[in-house]
């Protein structure tokens, strides 16, 4: 089975990160994998192929900010991390901006900050913001 869209745009991230020029990038393609385009990489050769980006430098984006533990009443912090996560690939940033964040918090949801989301509301925040990621497509 190859590889799915999302995937092919993480290798080409990976790839610019790290300053790959374009002939480098084939170059590895087919001596790491086998093939000559990324349209043709099984799941084994994109692990193995993002194993060696990983080796030279590549560090794909995470989410990082406060956890504010488990707190009954509130969001888990797995919600709040996947909140986070969506938050930055909607608005297609590498660094969290926990500020406009809480904005958009503040004004659709009337919560001024993630600790204060509750555990009735993170799952609409979470809605919300994959409709928003599939519109932006």
């Amino acid at each position: 089975m190859t590889i799915t869209a999302r995937q092919t745009k993480l290798l080409h991230v990976a790839k610019r990160q790290i300053g790959l020029d374009d002939e480098t990038y084939r170059l590895a393609l087919v001596k790491i994998a086998g093939v000559t385009t990324s349209k043709d990489l099984t799941q084994e050769g994109f692990t193995a192929v993002m194993g060696m980006f990983e080796y030279c430098g590549f560090r794909p984006f995470e989410a990082s900010g406060k956890s504010y533990g488990k707190r009954k009443g509130f969001a888990t912090p797995a919600q709040i991390e996947l909140i986070r996560t969506l938050w930055m690939e909607v608005r297609r940033e590498r660094e969290l901006d926990e500020d406009a964040l809480n904005g958009w918090l503040l004004k659709f949801f009337k919560v001024s900050s993630l600790r204060f989301l509750t555990e009735g509301a993170a799952p609409k925040v979470i809605t919300a913001l994959k409709a928003w990621k599939s519109r932006a497509k």
